[in-house]
């Protein structure tokens, strides 16, 4: 283990006069008098003598009679650590430890989605920003920027989409001869497409942005058109598919056995025909054989099989709804077959390439179809996303909507089941129409005439693209407006009358990487994610509102229910995976970081969101739950309530202590930052709400995570105490309090003077909290500082429960103190066994898990000096004067001054006993300044008992429990400064207050004392409990 240890005797190092008292010691048994000091008779103990015990011991075992306060309840370190390392001292820690150990699907999931915008749209006004607006003040501006902008993007992708298949319909239906590449051949037929897509794409999308910008009105216009042309092909399919029960149309398709064959290389389905009673063979032959002759080779499986052809849209009379009812996924490159027809299989390895089989481009299964299916239903949340534009929201989205997807998904699963009801499987499978030549078959379904499909299929395409760059803008606009993403807010202007101007470019250039990217089946899927992550959460938000049945919730929409939008929203998880995973995760990845981009950099707003009503939910839950009972050990950490003290201005004076107390915390835990200010509420509300401004603004600069509570009281006094008695709620309320030391506690007029400050002390004790006491705190380091090298020393003197060892370590965690390493000392007296001390503190450091460097320093006993007992004196005389003269403030300081220049040229002078050097300084020497005021008021006053009370005071020898403490100061001080005087941190045992308070200036003196000439200095006193422990 890397611990050293060093056994350091030390003698007595505290300052000399120049000349030293004859007997200081015999001189102050000589001396003492009964008059109070503290007022505290000397107590029994184990290292501090009895009273009956002889005069000459009275001064045994007095190295440690500063902290004799504290040895009825913290035993001295050294008596307790053989009791550490034998696991015996944890007693909290170990009843607890053994008591925890002993004790304890598309139109479904479209038609959900819709119900919960439903409820969401019609609970109140839903101005421009449709499903974005829905969700962000719902579930929060994170969730809902991050959610809109994917939307957004998936809006945008889809517009792309949309012009691809009207591109594709102009190309291959309506004028194929406007293609400008050329194939040459079959095999680059793919990509002249895609690049006759980027070309016209480019364009459409141009005069598309160009008929938004002049107006919506013009959009509007034309969808009536657009929507009429889709509805007459609608009526033209349904005409169609009642016309094949009686007459169906002649489409024939030529099969091989019971493969597919290409329609686009020969014209007659079959081998051979007669003609002029010769047989001639086909053009098919020759596609099969080498030659055109009878006796030619040719391919085995065509030998072996027959050609036949067969209707492709035999009628919804022929039974073909049967075939066609199962699925028939197949791989990449697979020939389409028709199952049931006779095929003859040859034993020859079949070599299928140049042969005119129809072919699959594309490897299918049900995910993939899903997802390529599913951008047709996507449409759901055009309506909302132009919110804006709608006379009534709350009434036209909920019926617009259920409307649509009713009617959409009547018409989407009618024709599903009457084309295969009609048409054959393997028509149905041919991707591009090569077995029928590349004609639209929906069109030769239809009636009167293909042209209506092929018109209103160009329109359909054309509409919801034109519709697609009319949404997008609008929801960007709307996110830019709220001012969540910084960078994007230059897209909330637009033209006087709110055209989104700079979000319809932004659109458009999004919309042109689409089309450039040319291929339908790689467009779709990337908005299928978005699209699905926008439905989940509209989902999310209904079922987190109507769970928490917040006030506000009173949507008009009533047929709605928490169960339905969680299924909704599981389906829409699901079918995210179900679609392509990996597309999934990405979208997940770029919302995931829109998210935390917003929550970093994104502007604050508080728009009661369902997110937070969750938050205070859990937080209620959660507080109800640590109400049982106090944290186990193993989970005790800092909860800190800091006080801060503020200037005329509200503003905090000592700043530091907030960075010290990021540094302690790392964010970890409760901390409450409190100041008090005095007078009346009603009077200083404004400097109330300052000051937690101030404070706040602060706790920001420092990183300093946490609640802020001001408490106006008429007492300063009194403010502090409630502080310590009601900050935090329920369990979450703090165990430890952080303040800085009253540098200024001599000066009476200090609203947080000595009298404040140990009353203070003495409420955290009865609270059973832990109190940290910062001095020098100015001098405590930044946040952006760093110790390249350093010590953090702790001196372990009083048995605290452990928090000397817990803070060093929980500090060296923050980077600032992260290289600073860690020193215990402890100090052993006379009757100690120091070796003993060394191996027993070395296991207590095993178990606990620290690394640290050890000394065990020796105190021996020696006689009091002169200087403590001249500093002693000095003390009780400056506290008797105050008492007795009740003097305005500038004669209390001048009279105060008096006695310490007195007593400081008695120090230098030739040293006398303590009767002459009392009789001294006689009453005729202190100058009195009297008012006339003052004559009047004391003029009535026994002058016989000033003039005995202030012969007293120069008269009084200092209390032997005073000198003790003094000696108890100086010493310790002095080992200390020896030791750590230029250590980064000093953490120390602080003693506690006297039990009668007629001491408590002394008590400030003797920790002034003991702190003398230290720079940071850290002292600690113990709540009462333990809070470490060896256990794990």
């Amino acid at each position: 283990m890397p611990t050293s240890f060093t056994v350091v005797p030390v003698e007595g190092q505290e300052p000399q006069p120049s000349r030293p008292l004859e007997d200081p010691n015999q001189q102050l048994a000589e001396c003492s008098s009964g008059e109070p000091g503290d007022g505290i008779p000397k107590e029994s103990s184990p290292f501090i003598n009895s009273a009956e015990m002889d005069r000459g011991n009275i001064y045994e075992g007095k190295n440690m009679a500063l902290f004799e306060e504290e040895m009825d309840s913290n035993p001295m370190v050294s008596s307790l650590l053989n009791k550490l390392a034998n696991y015996t001292n944890l007693t909290q820690g170990v009843v607890e430890h053994e008591a925890d150990e002993d004790s304890k699907r598309k139109e479904i999931k479209t038609m959900l989605t819709a119900i919960s915008m439903s409820a969401i749209a019609t609970n109140g006004v839903v101005p421009a920003g449709g499903s974005y607006y829905m969700i962000s003040r719902s579930l929060g501006p994170e969730f809902g920027g991050a959610v809109g902008l994917c939307f957004y993007l998936g809006t945008t992708f889809a517009g792309a989409m949309y012009i691809l298949g009207t591109i594709e319909i102009l190309l291959t239906y309506i004028s194929p001869s406007a293609a400008i590449f050329k194939a040459e051949d079959a095999d680059g037929e793919t990509e002249a497409m895609l690049n006759n897509m980027r070309v016209y794409g480019t364009c459409i999308v141009a005069l598309m942005a160009i008929v938004v910008f002049v107006g919506v009105k013009y959009v509007n216009k034309l969808a009536l058109v657009f929507l009429s042309c889709v509805i007459l092909s609608i009526f033209a399919i349904y005409a169609g598919v009642i016309k094949t029960a009686f007459d169906p149309p002649d489409f024939p398709i030529c099969l091989l056995g019971n493969r597919t064959l290409s329609r686009r290389n020969f014209d007659i389905c079959a081998k051979f025909i007669e003609v002029n009673n010769e047989t001639v063979t086909t053009k098919l032959w020759s596609l099969f054989c080498d030659s055109r002759s009878l006796n030619a080779t040719c391919d085995e499986y065509f030998n072996l099989n027959n050609v036949t052809e067969i209707q492709g849209i035999p009628g919804i009379a022929s039974g073909v709804l049967i075939d066609n009812l199962w699925s028939a996924y197949t791989d990449k490159g697979s020939i389409i077959e028709k199952k049931g027809h006779p095929s003859v299989t040859g034993t020859e390895e079949i070599k299928v390439g140049g042969l005119p089989y129809v072919f699959t481009d594309i490897m299918t299964y049900f995910t993939m179809l899903v997802g390529i299916y599913f951008p047709s239903v996507t449409g759901i949340m055009a309506g909302s996303n132009r919110s804006g534009d709608l006379r009534d929201a709350q009434k036209s989205i909920p019926t617009g909507t259920i409307l649509a997807i009713s009617t959409t998904s009547f018409i989407y699963l009618s024709c599903i089941v009457l084309f295969g009801a009609c048409i054959e499987g393997v028509i149905l499978r041919d991707k591009f129409g090569e077995a029928v030549n590349g004609n639209l078959v929906i069109g030769t379904l239809a009636w009167p005439s293909p042209w209506v499909i092929v018109i209103g299929s160009f329109f359909s395409t054309c509409g919801a693209g034109l519709q697609s760059l009319t949404g997008a803008p609008r929801l960007l606009q709307a996110i830019a407006r709220d001012g969540i993403i910084p960078f994007l807010q230059v897209f909330g202007h637009g033209k006087a009358n709110g055209e989104p101007t700079w979000a319809l470019l932004l659109t458009a250039c999004i919309c042109e990487i689409g089309i450039l990217i040319a291929s339908l089946d790689s467009v779709a899927p990337i908005l299928s994610m978005f699209f699905l992550m926008c439905y989940m959460f509209v989902n999310l938000a209904c079922a987190v509102q109507t769970l928490l049945c917040t006030p506000n919730w009173r949507p008009r929409f009533k047929y709605y229910h928490w169960a339905l939008s969680f299924l909704g929203m599981s389906l829409c998880f699901a079918l995210m995976f179900i679609c392509s995973w990996y597309y999934a995760l990405i979208a997940m990845l770029i919302a995931g970081c829109i998210y935390k981009y917003i929550e970093y950099r994104g502007a604050e707003k508080e728009w009661g969101d369902g997110i937070r009503g969750l938050s205070l939910n859990a937080a209620r839950y959660a507080l109800l739950r640590v109400e049982h009972g106090p944290p186990h050990t193993k989970n005790w950490r800092p909860q800190v309530l800091v006080l801060l003290n503020l200037d005329s201005e509200q503003v905090v004076k000592h700043p530091r202590l907030l960075s010290f107390t990021s540094q302690l915390k790392a964010g970890k835990g409760l901390t409450i930052v409190g100041s008090v200010l005095q007078g009346i509420y009603l009077d200083k509300y404004i400097e109330a709400q300052k000051a937690e401004e101030n404070i706040k603004s602060l706790m920001g600069v420092e990183k300093t995570k946490g609640f802020c509570q001001i408490v106006v009281s008429p007492s300063f006094r009194d403010g502090m105490s409630h502080l310590i008695q009601s900050a935090g709620l329920g369990g979450m309320t703090h165990n430890t309090v952080l303040m800085a030391w009253p540098q200024s506690w001599k000066q009476t007029d200090n609203p947080f003077s000595w009298k404040n400050f140990v009353d203070t002390v003495r409420e955290t004790t009865a609270a059973q909290q832990a109190l940290l006491v910062a001095k020098n705190i100015d001098l405590f380091p930044t946040n952006q500082e760093r110790f390249s090298e350093g010590n953090v020393d702790v001196w372990w003197i009083v048995h605290d429960g452990g928090m000397l060892m817990l803070l060093p370590f929980l500090l060296r965690q923050h980077k600032v103190w992260r290289k600073c390493k860690m020193r215990i000392f402890t100090v052993a007296q006379m009757d100690d066994n120091s070796i003993q001390m060394k191996k027993d503190l070395q296991m207590f450091l095993y178990h606990l898990r620290l690394n640290a460097e050890v000394e065990v320093v020796e105190m021996f006993e020696n006689d009091i000096s002169a200087f403590t007992y001249e500093k002693t004196l000095m003390m009780e005389q400056r506290s008797q004067m105050l008492k007795q003269m009740q003097l305005s403030k500038n004669e209390r300081e001048r009279e105060a001054q008096l006695i310490h220049d007195r007593n400081t040229a008695s120090h230098s002078a030739a040293v006398v006993k303590c009767d002459a050097a009392a009789a001294a300084a006689t009453p005729e020497k202190v100058q009195m300044t009297w008012t006339k005021e003052k004559f009047i008021a004391e003029k009535h006053k026994n002058r016989e008992t000033n003039i005995t009370g202030f012969k007293d005071i120069f008269n009084m020898k200092p209390n032997q429990s005073n000198v003790r403490r003094m000696h108890t100061a100086v010493k310790l001080n002095g080992v200390i400064l020896n030791k750590s005087q230029h250590a980064q941190l000093v953490l120390l045992n602080m003693p506690g207050p006297p039990k009668n308070k007629k001491g408590d200036e002394n008590y400030m003196e003797f920790l002034e004392v003991l702190t003398e000439g230290l720079n940071r200095v850290l002292l600690v006193r113990g709540g009462g409990r333990e809070v470490i422990t060896i256990y794990s």
